[in-house]
Order: structure tokens, then sequence, then C-alpha cells
């Protein structure tokens, strides 16, 4: 009988023991879902940020082509209103030329 009990009671103690590393392991399973819903949520802010950024600097980017292309356009302008003006000389010249 006391051999009985003595089993008995580390049977006890052993299922006492699982059941603290079952516990464990499932503390330890839940710390780590934990800490990689919290990665993922640091990476999706980061991403958002990042898309944030990328349109800030598309709108920068744009605002200076559109810059660029309307000082092209009016130097274009200018060398047209210049090219006009010479001609117009050179025509004055020719009519101004004793024949």
């Amino acid at each position: 009988m006391k051999r009985t009990l003595i089993i008995a009671t580390l049977a006890a103690f052993a299922l006492v023991g699982c059941d603290q590393q079952k516990q464990a392991i499932e503390q330890n399973k839940d710390a780590q879902q934990k800490a990689i819903e919290q990665r993922k949520d640091a990476v999706d802010a980061q991403t958002r940020e990042a898309k944030k950024q990328a349109e800030r600097d598309a709108e920068v980017e744009k605002a200076r082509l559109e810059a660029n292309r309307d000082a092209t356009k009016a130097q274009l302008e200018a060398d047209k209103k210049k090219a006009e003006a010479q001609a117009e000389l050179e025509k004055k010249k020719v009519e101004e030329t004793p024949k």
C-alpha cells in the first residue's frame, strides 16, 4: 500500500509538472505570437509612412517638372520673339538698302 501511495504521489507530481510545462509552453507561444503581431503592426506603420513620403516626393517632383516646363516654354517664347525681331530688323535693312 505504501508503494502504491508513493507511486500515486509521484504520478501526481509528474502530472502537475507536465501541466506547468504545458502552461509555460503556451505562455511562450502567446508571447511569440504577440511579438509577431507587434512586428506586423510596425511593418504596416512603416509602409504607410513610406507611402506618404513617396506621395510627397512625387508631388515635389511633379511641381519641379512643371516649373521646368514653364521655364523652358518661357525661354522658347523669348527665343521666338527674338527671332521675329531679328527678322523684322533684317527686313528693314533690306528695305533701306539703295537699289
